[in-house]
């Protein structure tokens, strides 16, 4: 028999020592819970247009309620009702809109038309997912002063979503 395997069972076999790993986590766990950033989630509800079935042709219903809509068009923003059509037309400035202007326009139109809830984003195709972010963040929420203090507002909290239909002089597409 070799002298390592005498020893061994001469002494026995060490048992392992793991009182200081015990007391790291004991540390280590309380610590990491309390310091911990837990991720807040919101949820913001959308309405999507319901699929058309295009083999039954379209009836035109004649609208009588009053609705508002964003058309967000690769040079403008137009701010629209359903009854009478464009209000404000917003040209792009370089690479961006101008949402602080649109902001103050549905500011103008909620004062008019305080128990109006919705509003309808309609958006020609390849518009970026930022630029309908920020319309979004424009129509839903304004931060108004207040005694002092900067307070949020709902503007037009329901949202509906849709494609914008087809600019003034295009072909159809959305091309000129």
């Amino acid at each position: 028999m070799s002298r390592l395997s005498r020893m061994r069972r001469k002494h026995g076999e060490e048992e392992l020592n793991i009182t200081a790993f015990l007391n790291l986590m004991v540390i280590l766990v309380p610590f990491l819970l309390i310091s911990a950033v837990f991720a807040n989630m919101s949820i913001l509800e959308l309405n999507l247009p319901p699929a058309q079935d295009k083999s039954k042709p379209q009836q035109d219903k004649p609208k009588k309620i009053r609705n508002y809509e964003l058309i967000i068009r690769k040079d403008e923003i137009t701010v629209a009702d359903t009854l009478d059509g464009a209000i404000k037309t917003f040209k792009k400035k370089g690479d961006v809109y101008d949402m602080k202007g649109i902001q103050d326009l549905l500011v103008k139109i909620k004062v008019r038309d305080p128990k109006k809830q919705n509003i309808t984003i309609l958006l020609e195709p390849n518009i970026p997912y930022d630029t309908l972010v920020q319309a979004m963040d424009a129509a839903r929420l304004v931060s108004v002063v207040e005694f002092a203090e900067v307070v949020k507002k709902e503007l037009f909290p329901k949202i509906s979503i849709g494609d914008a239909p087809p600019s003034p002089g295009s072909d159809g597409a959305g091309r000129k």
